[in-house]
C-alpha cells in the first residue's frame, strides 16, 4: 500500500520525490547557496545562539530542562583536573573530558519535519492516522510513545525510547543548512512588546524597508524576544515574557498563504513558538498550531526559535543591508525530532 493516496490540500507532499525528508530545503541548491555567498562583503561572522543554558529553569515549559554538565567517569574516577601520571608512571598530562544531559529543544534549536504532525486520512477510507510530512506514519517511521510502548526495536538504533528513522532533524545536517537569510526587524517596526502581527503588518514592514523576499530564502524575524531573555540571566520571568516579542498570527490565511506563495526555505526567529499560541482556532479539524501545522506538516518548512538577533540587526540596519550568508547546520544526532543549533551569519 503507498504511504499516501491523497494529501493536504496546499502541501507539498510528494513534489520533491515521494520519499522526501528535506520538504523546501530542497530549494537550497548550489545556486542559492553561491547567492548567499555574494552577500559576503565584510567578512564579518556574528553568533546566533543563544548560550545552551538559556532561558534557565523550565517554567517557558515544564517539560524541558537546561543541560547539566558533567565529567566523564572511569572506574569511578571523574575524568576533569585528571593527573594521567596516576594512569601511566612519570605522566605529567591532565586532562579534562565532559557529558552533557541535554534537552534538545530547549534553546536556540531547529524543529525537525517530525516535530508537529496531525491526524490526517491519507488513503480516503475514513481513518485518520498519525502522520508527518510526505505522509511519514507515527508508530511506523517516527517511533516511541503510545506508538510501540517501550518503542518497539528502537533499541537497535540507539539503546533509548524514541526514534525517527524517517524526518530526523539529521537530515538538515546532511543538507549542510547553508543559504542565503534574509532578516526583517520586526522588533524596530514593532517594538519590542507582544503584537500579534497578521499578513498586512508583516508586507508592509517588508515593503516599507525595500526588502526582497526570494524562493529559497531563509527568513529570519528579529521581535526581541530573545534579548529579553538574555537580560533575565537564567531566570525568565513568564509573565514578563507573556507580553514580549511580536509573534505570527498563525490563524491568518493570507499569512499562511504568503508564506506559501513566497517559497521560502524556512522560518528562523528569536521567539519561542514564533506564532502566537494558543491560536484563534475551534471547530472540527482545528490546530492550536497552525502555522507550525501549515510549515512542518504542509509545506516542509523548519522552523527554528530563540535565535539571538539584536547585533545582527544593528550591523545590518546601519549598513542598509537585509541580506547575508546563514550557516546553521544542527547536531548530527540520528534519530532526534530537534536539536540546538550554533548559527553563524556572515556578512
Amino acid at each position: 500500500m503507498p504511504r499516501w493516496t491523497r494529501r493536504p490540500e496546499g502541501s507539498t507532499w510528494g513534489d520533491f520525490g515521494p520519499d522526501d525528508e528535506l520538504g523546501r530545503l530542497n530549494l537550497l541548491t548550489p545556486q542559492k547557496i553561491l547567492q548567499a555567498v555574494r552577500e559576503v562583503k565584510a567578512g564579518i561572522t556574528f553568533c546566533l545562539s543563544l548560550p545552551l543554558n538559556l532561558p534557565g529553569g523550565n517554567v517557558l515549559n515544564p517539560r524541558r530542562h537546561p543541560p547539566v554538565l558533567s565529567p566523564t567517569f572511569k572506574d569511578g574516577t571523574p575524568y576533569m583536573n585528571m593527573q594521567m601520571g596516576k594512569v601511566q608512571q612519570d605522566a605529567i598530562d591532565v586532562l579534562c573530558d565532559d557529558q552533557v544531559t541535554l534537552c534538545m529543544q530547549y534553546s536556540t534549536q531547529w524543529d525537525g519535519l517530525s516535530h508537529v504532525g496531525a491526524m490526517f486520512d491519507t488513503q480516503g477510507d475514513g481513518r485518520l492516522r498519525k502522520v508527518f510530512y510526505n505522509g511519514f506514519e507515527g508508530g511506523v517511521d517516527i517511533l516511541g510513545g503510545e506508538d510501540g510502548g517501550s518503542c518497539g526495536d528502537c533499541s537497535s538504533h540507539d539503546g533509548g525510547s524514541s526514534y525517527a528513522r524517517r524526518l530526523s532533524v539529521e537530515s538538515y545536517a546532511r543538507k549542510g543548512m547553508q543559504g542565503r537569510g534574509v532578516l526583517i526587524d520586526l522588533a524596530r517596526h514593532l517594538g519590542t512588546g507582544r503584537t500579534v502581527v497578521s499578513a498586512t503588518m508583516l508586507k508592509d514592514i517588508i515593503d516599507a524597508d525595500g526588502i526582497k523576499v526570494e524562493t529559497g530564502d531563509m527568513l529570519v524575524l528579529r521581535t526581541g524576544f530573545a534579548e529579553k531573555i538574555v537580560e533575565m540571566d537564567g531566570k525568565p520571568d513568564p509573565h514578563v515574557l507573556e507580553e514580549t516579542g511580536a509573534v505570527l498570527d498563525g490563524s491568518d490565511k493570507d499569512l499562511l498563504d504568503w508564506i506559501t506563495e513566497s517559497g521560502i526555505a524556512c522560518i528562523c526567529a528569536d521567539n519561542y513558538a514564533v506564532e502566537k499560541y494558543p491560536a484563534d482556532t475551534s471547530g472540527p479539524g482545528h490546530s492550536i498550531l497552525p502555522l507550525h501545522h501549515h510549515c512542518l506538516f504542509k509545506l516542509g518548512v523548519p522552523l527554528a526559535e530563540l535565535w539571538y538577533l539584536k547585533d545582527l540587526a544593528q550591523w545590518l540596519h546601519e549598513n542598509k543591508r537585509h541580506h547575508f550568508l546563514l550557516t546553521a547546520p544542527p547536531l548530527r544526532m540520528p534519530g532526534a525530532v530537534g536539536s540546538p543549533v550554533t548559527p553563524i551569519a556572515t556578512v
